[in-house]
């Protein structure tokens, strides 16, 4: 049985569709189908219903996949046990993520993931809009928002809270709010078409109104222009975690209301086949984020 032949059953079960596989493996969807019929051919089932828009498991695929994951994880593991040079991870991990927290998180960690898995290729996203990971064979997708009802596996990877802040320059200048009707009277930074900031009021969200003469399509345009004294901020610790560190924002506590907590996310195309080279990256990025 040849085994990319059943790497690419694994890859379509992932991605959902044989173009999606398709882009997973750097393959063309051809390629894929011609694989995917070899391998129906020597099973003597077929595996895969395909339909002009979509591609599902039969039973027998259903069934075949398992054994299939484990023949993928255990070829794998006997290349890294017999090739010491081909250890660890291997091929293409695509990720996505927010600018920032990709900016200021993620691409930190790379130098030491590559190092440690010199046959680990790294494709990074670095996007705030909603990428859909398995039209695009996305392996894994990190984001910081309440998550949406979806078929992607949901993995949680550390606390995240919303920080109010500005620059020590922008207090000095216009005093510091110590409650949230004061926030009325000053310049708030705002993401385009977002007039309200969320806060918690005991166990309930309250949703504040605010106003002010800057907005931004991006999280790093607000950012940066907090960090330039034009207003307050709504950002995540994890987005300012250097700042606050570095003293050039500084946090601003309410009396009556509190931050509310976001988490940050890990999303999967699958719970079926997860890659060493997805293990690897989760398992570096969330010690990274339980150091705090």
């Amino acid at each position: 049985m040849d085994m990319k032949d059943v790497g690419v059953l694994a890859a379509i079960a992932a991605a959902g569709s044989l173009s999606g596989a398709a882009r997973r493996l750097g393959m063309t969807p051809m390629s894929v189908s011609r694989r995917l019929a070899a391998l129906e051919r020597e099973l003597r089932v077929r595996l895969i219903h395909r339909t002009t828009r979509s591609v599902s498991l039969t039973p027998e695929g259903e069934a075949f996949l398992p054994y299939a994951q484990t023949m993928l994880e255990a070829e794998e593991a006997a290349r890294a046990t017999l090739s010491p040079e081909a250890s660890g991870a291997r091929g293409v991990l695509k990720i996505t993520a927010p600018a920032v927290f990709g900016r200021t998180v993620i691409a930190p960690l790379l130098p030491q993931l590559l190092a440690e898995h010199p046959a680990l290729k790294v494709d990074l996203n670095l996007s705030d809009n909603i990428v859909d990971i398995v039209g695009s064979g996305i392996d894994v997708a990190i984001r910081i928002a309440p998550l949406r009802d979806s078929n992607l596996i949901a993995r949680q990877l550390a606390v995240n809270p919303r920080v109010l802040c500005a620059s020590p320059q922008y207090l000095r200048l216009n005093g510091t709010p110590v409650n949230s009707s004061e926030l009325s009277r000053h310049a708030c930074l705002l993401l385009n078409g977002l007039q309200h900031w969320p806060f918690m009021a005991g166990q309930q969200v309250r949703s504040i109104r605010v106003e002010g003469r800057l907005s931004s399509s991006s999280l790093e345009g607000i950012r940066t222009a907090c960090l330039q004294g034009l207003g307050l901020a709504q950002l995540t610790y994890w987005d300012v975690h250097e700042a606050l560190a570095a003293g050039s924002l500084i946090e601003v506590s309410l009396d009556d209301v509190q931050p509310q907590a976001l988490s940050i996310w890990a999303l999967l195309p699958t719970r079926r086949y997860i890659p060493l080279r997805v293990k690897v990256f989760l398992e570096l990025l969330g010690n990274r984020l339980n150091r705090f």
